[in-house]
């Protein structure tokens, strides 16, 4: 494509920021991702009652993606590392061993990693990690729409 010709609509790309958070760990968690496609953006959010920060970092991911109606370019930007290198670069090691560790340990939240790898089978997802509390707005954002939603899924 040369450097004038209109973008496809397919060349265009859905930023998605993702925060997760929990009250104790585990306790009380919430997820919020914000998803932003040229001047539109939608906000998502939810929780659990009794969950752990790792589980809802790694909702937040599933459930933005899962909300895309169709097959998509994807910058997803996320404050958790673990997320992050594990779907990056752990995985396929889990994987490789049947969702065990290199320590023959089963991998902690291995149902939210193979959801999370299902969600990501129809899109072009690259991953970008940004530092949390930090002052990037739109992953702000997402941590707001997260600690809210634990206030929902308290007992």
């Amino acid at each position: 494509m040369s450097a004038h010709a209109p973008a496809r609509p397919a060349d265009r790309v859905i930023d998605i920021y993702t925060d997760g958070a929990c009250s104790g760990n585990p306790g009380p968690g919430g997820w919020g991702a914000l998803l932003v496609w040229q001047d539109h953006e939608r906000e998502l959010a939810g929780g659990e009652a009794r969950t752990t920060n790792n589980r809802m970092e790694l909702r937040a991911a599933i459930e933005a993606l899962a909300a895309l109606k169709r097959a998509s370019r994807v910058r997803l930007h996320t404050d958790s590392r673990y997320v992050r290198d594990g779907i990056t670069t752990w995985i396929k090691t889990w994987r490789r061993n049947g969702w065990r560790t290199a320590d023959r340990k089963p991998v902690k939240n291995a149902d939210l990693w193979q959801a999370l790898e299902a969600a990501l089978a129809r899109h072009e997802v690259s991953w970008h990690w940004v530092r949390g509390h930090a002052g990037h707005p739109e992953n702000e954002r997402a941590d707001r729409l997260a600690r809210r939603a634990i206030d929902a899924h308290r007992n």
